[in-house]
């Protein structure tokens, strides 16, 4: 049987939000985004992520903790427990500092998003049309 490659909606390694732009601080940006929103916990972030991008950019556990706690440790966001007295969810919330580096954020990748869906929505009209 021939290889057919991935399912049509498995990310590759080429997806633009799997590679360059999650380097470029699409992650960051989304935790950030949401943070601003409302206070939130990990999984609670993983899931709006995967629905947000139809699964294109899946985050796990593996990938999500650490970030929050390299937010926590930047100052960007603090973390409380539900219930302080045993481990609970760990909430999340932006701080100022997180504000402003969710605007430098925005500003940066903003430009590359525009691109991205640019492209897409030429292609689509070139060949769906």
């Amino acid at each position: 049987m021939a290889d057919r490659g991935p399912a049509p909606d498995a990310p590759v390694a080429g997806d633009p939000l799997v590679g360059d732009l999650r380097r470029a601080g699409l992650l960051p940006l989304l935790v950030l985004h949401y943070l601003a929103l409302e206070d939130c916990y990990g999984n609670q972030l993983m899931d709006r992520i995967a629905a947000l991008t139809g699964g294109a950019l899946a985050v796990n556990p593996n990938t999500m903790y650490p970030l929050l706690r390299h937010l926590e440790a930047q100052g960007l966001a603090e973390g409380s427990w539900e219930h302080p007295e045993r481990r609970s969810k760990r909430y999340y919330r932006i701080t100022d500092a997180g504000r402003a580096e969710h605007r430098r954020l925005r500003a940066e990748l903003g430009p590359r998003l525009d691109r991205i869906a640019g492209s897409i929505d030429a292609i689509r009209r070139e060949v769906l049309e």
